[in-house]
């Protein structure tokens, strides 16, 4: 999960097109900070832990308290239009949204369960609560398969194939491909599969990192998609993972070291 809010921070000084669509860049500057991809990824972690076991409305109930407490927590971390009004809802319901929204929160769901049918099923209801479109539900259950597949043992070539025969995403275009006509866009369709891209690409976890953000876009978020798996598939080296711990706050430093000790 650490590997996602990682990608979070450092993509997020280049959200908004502001990417300078190369490798070579610093890591961390004073504005690599934690977005609402940080925010979300912790309140879909604690939601998933308080309820593990635990009926399907139960769980849902659960992710919708705890998306709704840490959004007040956290006000002002730059959610969308629509999902601000949903965290002020007295009773919210889905949206039918196909935002990356759904994909960038859903990290902890291909780490706290035992197979990939648990972990899917698992990562759908996360998208549900809000993200309810087909698109943004696939885009949820491929980030999630992708990093089960990657923390057991999968090569990255069986993870694609995964990936395209399940979720019918267009693997085909390399980064160097994608980067030049890629701008900013929200949407499952087109940040998922760039972000699965990046992480088949790169070649240990900064360098997936420094690929995503490359590729510029959606940018917080496409790279926090792409560092949840590289965690999975790589670790995260000590010195980045302390240099981004120093920038999260107490309560969601708590909340993933809980994460840590019951994975």
């Amino acid at each position: 999960m650490i590997g996602a809010i990682l990608g979070d921070m450092i993509g997020s000084p280049y959200e908004f097109d502001r990417s300078p669509k190369i490798k070579e860049f610093p890591l961390f500057c004073e504005k690599s900070v934690f977005t609402d991809d940080s925010v979300m990824t912790v309140a879909v972690a604690e939601g998933l832990m308080d309820t593990k076991g635990q009926k399907d409305d139960d769980i849902r109930a659960a992710l919708v308290d705890s998306m709704k407490k840490w959004g007040g927590r956290y006000p002002d971390a730059g959610y969308g239009n629509m999902f601000y009004h949903w965290l002020r809802m007295k009773y919210p319901e889905p949206y039918g949204s196909y935002g990356n929204g759904s994909a960038m929160r859903v990290s902890s769901a291909g780490w706290l369960f035992e197979s990939l049918e648990e972990t899917r099923h698992m990562a759908r209801l996360t998208a549900e609560v809000t993200h309810n479109h087909p698109e943004g539900v696939k885009g949820a259950e491929a980030t999630a398969s992708a990093i089960f597949l990657a923390r057991t043992g999968s090569g990255k070539d069986e993870i694609r194939e995964y990936i395209i025969h399940e979720f019918d995403y267009d693997l085909s275009r390399t980064c160097d491909e994608i980067r030049p006509e890629y701008f900013h866009v929200e949407s499952c369709q087109e940040t998922v599969p760039e972000a699965i891209t990046a992480f088949l690409e790169g070649a240990d976890f900064e360098d997936v990192i420094r690929t995503a953000v490359s590729l510029g876009g959606d940018c917080d978020t496409l790279t926090c998609i792409a560092g949840g798996m590289a965690e999975a598939f790589y670790g995260v080296p000590g010195e980045i993972k302390a240099e981004g711990m120093k920038r999260l706050p107490k309560d969601m430093l708590a909340v993933l070291e809980r994460f840590y000790q019951l994975k």
